[in-house]
């Protein structure tokens, strides 16, 4: 369609020529024969105030994507394993500390089965990214645990699933934040004062980030990831070097010995210490919710991502607990664990010491992005199936779920100012809800792989099964070790669970009171429409102007 204003013929008497004008042209476009498209100026509030909003979105945002575009935006392996793996990977830097901490209780007897503690969790972690791989094979549609639950396990499992997950990644941002401030203030003790504001503006910067879409979130959020993996891998090749090769003694750790020994350790106490470290395992099921975020084609990529996320977990988690262990580093208030085996490696106050800790900040502020991913993504499978506001799956002008990501950082910015920015009071709430979610993810596959049958199904069947077991253990031993501090988590599920049941019976109701029944007749409306055509005598005019009259109403006059 052309904008340009052309004179041409007319085709009524009088009418010479005619000049045609388009004043939808500006706003709109043909795709194809009787088929209009909106153009971005047929968007635009015409009011002052709404000017000035749109251009202060569009300096924030940037500018609106067509629909289109969103293939545009989906995730390569390597920009999907920043974005979706920086909670896992970031645990690491924290999920030590918590075990030392519990561990430290019992003594040096017990400091010693940090490593055979860390090596179980990760012998966990490996059982639940297998589990996970078959769920993002099998549910390429994205929901994670929410999605199996629902297709096998009824309506009620599902929203249990939906709750833990939406709390735990509620937990994830305000616990990556919380750890993230107080990295820094390992750095800078003058800073520990400001963790909370500091802990706001990074959740702040965080959603803005997300508000943008996420090609350009993944853009960001690439090289800290990778930065914090080089840097820590190379920690711990340097520290297990000075170990193995140089011979570098054990150091022992600055406590008074209380004189037990390994048989004397309560297993309540190593229990403790396992539920504790059990952190690290928070954000695995982020990928299998996010599969239609990737590239095509998404499950395969998922599944792939997942792995390699999983293994790098692994490593970095197992050799930390080996370093601070061999290195006698106990937690304190001034510095945290994996600052201190920093410390211990690249020499206290370093260039090296203060880039790895930089990094671990960086990573622990956009880890909050793995929540803001996968978050809006679940609120939108939600919203379609009717248990959450429809708002939620609605784009915005970057094609991201905005209600969701604005939500999620509005909740998490009020429990990091409530907590003080506090990662040990934020834990315990943090694992109860993931292994809830775990297990009924798992269980639901093992119902999947009973109902299908499919090639190689007793394998999968195996796995899920074993899965579903350990991850139950774990999680009725994370709620009673960390009870009752635990139990506001259990209470809070079904609460909101009640809510989601609440919204779907309003919307049913008012679909009910909308749907069509078939006894039911609508007439047309009640009115008779007269036509009033003045004229002041016969013509091809006025004979036209009466049959158009005619076309409006019966009663022309």
């Amino acid at each position: 369609m052309s904008d340009e204003r052309r004179p041409v013929r007319g085709r009524k008497p009088g009418d010479r020529r005619m000049r045609i004008e388009r004043p939808h042209a500006e706003y709109f476009r043909y795709t194809a024969s009787g088929s209009l498209m909106a153009k971005p100026k047929a968007h635009e509030d015409r009011r002052p105030l709404g000017r000035a909003m749109a251009r202060a979105r569009r300096v924030l945002i940037g500018r609106p994507l067509a629909t289109a575009e969103e293939i545009g935006e989906r995730l390569s392996k390597a920009k999907a394993l920043a974005i979706f793996s920086s909670d896992a990977i970031s645990s690491s830097a924290y999920a030590t500390e918590e075990i030392l901490r519990v561990l430290v209780l019992g003594g040096l007897a017990a400091l010693t089965l940090s490593v055979p503690v860390s090596i179980g969790i990760a012998l966990l972690l490996t059982m639940v990214a297998i589990s996970y791989r078959q769920i993002c094979i099998a549910y390429p549609n994205g929901g994670g645990s929410y999605s199996v639950a629902k297709a096998n396990l009824g309506r009620m499992a599902s929203l249990v699933a939906a709750s833990a997950l939406l709390i735990d990644y509620t937990l994830t941002v305000a616990v990556s934040i919380s750890s993230a401030s107080e990295q820094i203030a390992s750095a800078f003790p003058e800073l520990h004062a400001w963790k909370v504001l500091i802990g706001v503006v990074a959740i702040a910067l965080v959603t803005l980030g997300n508000l943008r879409g996420l090609r350009e979130s993944g853009n960001i959020f690439a090289l800290p990831t990778y930065l914090f993996i080089g840097s820590a891998l190379l920690m711990i090749g340097m520290g297990v070097y000075r170990i193995v090769v140089e011979g570098q003694p054990a150091v022992a750790p600055a406590i008074e010995d209380v004189g037990g020994t390994l048989e004397a350790v309560g297993l309540l106490l190593v229990l403790r210490a396992f539920a504790s470290g059990s952190v690290a395992l928070t954000g695995t099921e982020a990928i299998a919710t996010g599969v239609p975020a990737f590239k095509p084609p998404e499950p395969r990529n998922a599944a792939t991502t997942l792995v390699v996320m999983a293994g790098m977990l692994g490593i970095l988690f197992v050799g930390i607990t080996f370093l601070a262990s061999h290195f006698g580093v106990l937690p304190n208030e001034e510095q945290t664990v994996v600052a201190q085996v920093a410390a211990q490696i690249y020499g206290a106050g370093s260039v090296a010491f203060y880039l790895f800790t930089a990094f671990t900040a960086l990573l622990l502020f956009l880890a909050a992005n793995t929540a803001f991913a996968a978050f809006p993504r679940l609120g939108a499978v939600l919203a379609e199936d009717g248990f959450f506001p429809r708002q939620f799956a609605y784009r915005g002008d970057r094609l991201a779920f905005t209600t969701g990501i604005v939500l999620l950082g509005v909740v998490a910015a009020l429990l990091v100012v409530l907590f003080g920015a506090d990662t040990h009071a934020l834990i315990p709430l943090y694992a109860v809800g993931v292994f809830i979610d775990f297990t009924i993810s798992q269980s639901g596959m093992v119902r999947h792989w009973l109902s299908t049958r499919e090639r190689g199904w007793q394998y999968r069947l195996a796995i899920n099964a074993s899965g579903a077991i350990l991850t139950g253990v774990v999680a009725v031993v994370v709620t009673t070790v960390k009870a009752p501090t635990s139990l506001v988590i259990i209470l809070l599920i079904p609460a909101i669970a009640g809510l989601m049941l609440f919204i779907r019976r309003e919307y049913d109701t008012v679909s009910r009171e909308l749907a069509l029944r078939p006894e039911q007749i609508i007439g047309p409306p009640q009115r008779r429409e007269r036509v009033v055509v003045p004229v002041p005598g016969l013509s091809r005019a006025v004979v036209q102007a009466v049959n158009f009259g005619r076309s409006l109403a019966d009663d022309v006059r």
